[in-house]
C-alpha cells in the first residue's frame, strides 16, 4: 500500500552519487505541482517559509491540513506528504501547562492519515496511532486533538500511518518551560534531520523485502580476504568468513538504507542548499537537534566548536561537553555552543555508514559557508559488536537451543551472575537468523565507527538526568524482550513473533516495572514505548537517564523502568520505520 495515489510504484533510475549527497541548492516543496500531476489543494495553504524554514505556529488552537505537494530535492519532482503545504511540517511552539486544541484535516485523496505527538504524555485517544488509540483520519475527515502539556523540552510529531513519515509528514514540537531552564542562552535554532527518497516509500519497503542488501555496496572481496589471512592467519580468517556466512550477513552491513537511496536533509534542506542559522560572536546558542529520519542514524559534530549537551529527549541532564554525538531516529538532544573567532561553522551530520551526510551552517550572516569535512572511514562490524566476542554465534543453520552453551555471565541488577537465555519462540524460528550472548548495557561505548576517533563522543553513560528517580520505587516485576530478525527476509520482531501474531504486553495501572531488552540482531534499533517514560538504568540497576526512545546497539542488553500511569492501548516499537512495518512492534495495554 503506497502513501499516495500519485506514486507510480516504479523504481526511478538511480541519480548520480554526487546528486544524492549534495541534493539541489534550491530543493524542497515546489510550486510547479501540476507537472507531477498532483492536486494543489494542500499547497495553496502553504504561504511563506517553504525553503527550509517552516513557519512557527504557537496559538493554543491551530489547524493542520495534511495533503499532497510536489517536492524536488534531487532534480526529480516527486510527490510528498506535507502539513499546511510544508516539508518539514510547521514548528509547533507551546508552553508547559498550556491546553492545546489541534484540528487536523485530511485532504489526501485516497489514504487515511494520523499524527502522533512523539514523547508527549497524553490520554491514549490523543496519541494518534491508528488501530490502537483511534481509527485514523479518513480522507475528507478531521480529528480534534486536545491535551494539556505537563512537560517541557524538544520533541517532534509525525504520522503513524503506513509510510507517510518517510514521505514528509514530520515536524518539530517545542514546549517552553514554565520555570527558567538550568542554563542560559541568547538565541536558539531547531535542527531537524531527516532522510528523503525519490522512491515511493511503499516500493522501497517491497524492495527491501526482496533484496534487503540492495544498498550495501561495500561487501568484502578476495583482496580483503588475502589481507585478513596475512594479518590473522588462514584458520582465523576462514573461521571469521564462515561465521558471517552462516549469519547471512557481512560486517559492512551498517544500515538497511543509505545515501545510495537517500538524500539527507537539515530542516528540509539538502547539503547544497546550505541551511543557515545565524549567530553573533560570543553568544550562547541553543541547538535543538531532532532526528526525524525514517531509517538513518546521524553522527553530528561542528568542527571548531565544543558542544555542551543539556537535555536528552526533552529532559534536562547534567551538562556534558563533547565534540560529537550519535542521534538515533526519534531521539532529540539540546546542545549549547558558543561560536566566536570565525564567521561560519559547519554543522556536519554524517550517516552511521559514512555514505552521505546532512549539513548546514552557523554563520554571522547568510551566504557564508565553512569547509565541509571529509566523511570518516566506513566502519566494520565485529563479532564483539554482536555480543559474540567469545565466538558463540547463533545463526541460520546453527543450533538455536542456546541453553547448553556457555555464554559467560553478567551482573543482573547487582544480583548473582546469570547465563543468557533466549525465549522458546526463537528456537527453530525461520524469522530468527541470529542470537546474541549480550550481557552488558555498554552505556559507555560510543558505538561502531565512533570509538577512538580522536574526538570526545557522547555516550548514554555520560548522560545523567538532572533529577532523581521521579517514582522512587523499585520495580515490582521484570519483563525481558529480545529484538529479533532475519536479515535476508527483512523480517523484524520481538522474541521472534511479529506484531500480527503477538499477544499484547499487559501492565497493571500504577505499577513500577522493569523492561529488559536484549538485541539479538546485528542492527541498531531505537525502541519507543508510547504513553510513559522509559527510565534507563545503569549497569547496577540504578535510575540513570529518563528518555522516550532507548537506542539498542547490536550486542547490548539494556534495562529501563516504567511507571504504568497511563491507561489505555499503546504502541511499543522500533523507530526504524521499515522495521516497525516489518513486525518489530507490540501492543502494550495498561489496565486497572
Amino acid at each position: 500500500m503506497s502513501v499516495s495515489s500519485s506514486y507510480s510504484g516504479r523504481l526511478p533510475a538511480m541519480p548520480s552519487r554526487r546528486l544524492f549527497v549534495q541534493g539541489l541548492a534550491a530543493g524542497g516543496v515546489v510550486a510547479g505541482i501540476a507537472a507531477a500531476g498532483i492536486t494543489p489543494r494542500a499547497f495553496a495553504a502553504a504561504g511563506p517559509g517553504l525553503a527550509g524554514a517552516p513557519r512557527v505556529l504557537s496559538h493554543s488552537r491551530i489547524d493542520l491540513a495534511i495533503g499532497e505537494s510536489a517536492a524536488n530535492f534531487t532534480g526529480r519532482t516527486r510527490p510528498a506528504i506535507t502539513v499546511n503545504g510544508s516539508l518539514p511540517a510547521p514548528v509547533l511552539r507551546w508552553r508547559e501547562g498550556q491546553t492545546v486544541d489541534i484540528h487536523v484535516r485530511n485532504t489526501l485523496a485516497h489514504h487515511p492519515t494520523s499524527i502522533h505527538w512523539h514523547g508527549i504524555l497524553l490520554p491514549a485517544n490523543m496519541d494518534g496511532v491508528p488501530g490502537l488509540s483511534f481509527n485514523g483520519i479518513a480522507p475528507g475527515e478531521a480529528y480534534h486533538y486536545r491535551f494539556t502539556l505537563n512537560q517541557s523540552g524538544t520533541y517532534w510529531y509525525h504520522s503513524h500511518s503506513m509510510f507517510q513519515e518517510q514521505a514528509g509528514l514530520y515536524g518539530a514540537l517545542i514546549i517552553d518551560p514554565a520555570a527558567p531552564p538550568p542554563y542560559a542562552f541568547d538565541r536558539e535554532h531547531v535542527v531537524l534531520l531527516s532522510d528523503w527518497t525519490d522512491l515511493d516509500p511503499g516500493a522501497l519497503f517491497r524492495r527491501m523485502k526482496k533484496l534487503a542488501e540492495h544498498d550495501n555496496y561495500y561487501k568484502r572481496t578476495l583482496p580483503d580476504f588475502v589481507r585478513d589471512v596475512r594479518r590473522d592467519g588462514w584458520s582465523a580468517a576462514l573461521s571469521d568468513r564462515g561465521m558471517w556466512g552462516r549469519m547471512r550477513m557481512t560486517p559492512t552491513d551498517i544500515s538497511d538504507v543509505n545515501a545510495h537511496t537517500y538524500t539527507y536533509l537539515m530542516n528540509g534542506t539538502a547539503p547544497a542548499g546550505n541551511w543557515t542559522g545565524l549567530f553573533r560572536s560570543g553568544e550562547k546558542v541553543l541547538l535543538r537537534f531532532i532526528n526525524g529520519a525514517a531509517m538513518t542514524y546521524f553522527d553530528v559534530r561542528i568542527p571548531g566548536l565544543k558542544m555542551t549537551v543539556v537535555a536528552a529527549d526533552g529532559q534536562y541532564i547534567h551538562p556534558v561537553s563533547i565534540d560529537e554525538f550519535r542521534i538515533a531516529p526519534a531521539e532529540t538532544f539540546d546542545v549549547l555552543v558558543e561560536p566566536s573567532g570565525q564567521d561560519a561553522y559547519t554543522i556536519f551530520c554524517q550517516d552511521m555508514g559514512r555514505t552521505g551526510f546532512a549539513a548546514g551552517t552557523l554563520a554571522v550572516r547568510h551566504g557564508l559557508q565553512a569547509p565541509v569535512p571529509e566523511r570518516d572511514q566506513r566502519p566494520l562490524l565485529t563479532m564483539a559488536d554482536m555480543g559474540h566476542g567469545m565466538g558463540h554465534g547463533a545463526a541460520a543453520g546453527m543450533d538455536h537451543d542456546m541453553a547448553g552453551m556457555d555464554h559467560g555471565a553478567h551482573a543482573s541488577h547487582g544480583t548473582t551472575a546469570a547465563a543468557v537465555t533466549h525465549p522458546a519462540s526463537e528456537r527453530g524460528n525461520p524469522l530468527v537468523d541470529m542470537q546474541s550472548s549480550a550481557t552488558d548495557p555498554k552505556l559507555d561505548d560510543p558505538g561502531i565507527g565512533l570509538r577512538d576517533n580522536g574526538r570526545e563522543v557522547l555516550t548514554y553513560g555520560a548522560m545523567r538526568s538532572l533529577f532523581d528517580d521521579p517514582d522512587g520505587r523499585e520495580p515490582g516485576r521484570e519483563v525481558e524482550l529480545h529484538l529479533t530478525g532475519n536479515m535476508e527476509k527483512f523480517a523484524w520482531s520481538f522474541d521472534g513473533i511479529p506484531f500480527a501474531g503477538a499477544e499484547p504486553l499487559r501492565l497493571n495501572y500504577g505499577e513500577r516495572m522493569r523492561i529488559v531488552l536484549v538485541n539479538d540482531t546485528m542492527m541498531q534499533h531505537p525502541i519507543h514505548l508510547h504513553g510513559v517514560w522509559s527510565d534507563v538504568e545503569d549497569a547496577q540497576g540504578n535510575f540513570h537517564l529518563r528518555k522516550h526512545t532507548v537506542d539498542m546497539p547490536p550486542g547490548t542488553r539494556r534495562s529501563y523502568r516504567v511507571r504504568a500511569d497511563a491507561l489505555g492501548r499503546w504502541a511499543f516499537h522500533c523507530h526504524l520505520l521499515y522495521h516497525m512495518e516489518a513486525g518489530m512492534m507490540r501492543e502494550v495495554r495498561i489496565e486497572e
